[in-house]
C-alpha cells in the first residue's frame, strides 16, 4: 500500500509562484515515476509533468519553462514548483505513482490563481 499526500495549494495572484508537495509513504527513489496532474473545474484531469526514479523530468508543453519537478529523498517528497501562474493554472493538483499492478493517487490540493 502506498499513500501520497499533497499539500501547498492556495490562492495566489496572477504572476505569482507556488510550490506544491507530494509526500509519499515510502522512499521516492523506489518509484519508477511520480507524476503531477491537475483538474480544472469542468474539465478532465490532465498531465502536468513527471520525474523518474533517476531524476529525469518531463513536462507538458503548456507549462514548460514555468514548472520544475524535483524530489527530496530524505523527506520522501516530490515537489512541483510553479512560476508565472495564470488563471488557466487553477485546479486541483494531484500526484500519481504507478506501482505495478496498481496506480496510486493523492487526495489533491487546490490551487486558485485569481486577483
Amino acid at each position: 500500500q502506498v499513500q501520497l499526500v499533497e499539500s501547498g495549494g492556495e490562492l495566489v495572484q496572477p504572476g505569482g509562484s507556488l510550490t506544491l508537495s507530494c509526500e509519499a509513504s515510502r522512499q521516492i527513489f523506489t518509484f519508477n515515476v511520480v507524476g503531477w496532474y491537475r483538474q480544472a473545474p469542468g474539465k478532465q484531469r490532465e498531465f502536468v509533468g513527471r520525474i523518474t526514479g533517476s531524476g529525469r523530468t518531463h513536462y507538458v508543453d503548456s507549462v514548460k519553462g514555468r514548472v520544475t519537478i524535483s524530489g527530496d529523498t530524505a523527506k520522501n517528497t516530490v515537489y512541483l514548483q510553479m512560476n508565472s501562474l495564470n488563471p488557466d493554472d487553477t485546479g486541483v493538483y494531484y500526484c500519481y505513482a504507478p506501482v505495478w499492478p496498481r496506480e496510486y493517487w493523492g487526495q489533491g490540493t487546490q490551487v486558485t490563481v485569481s486577483s
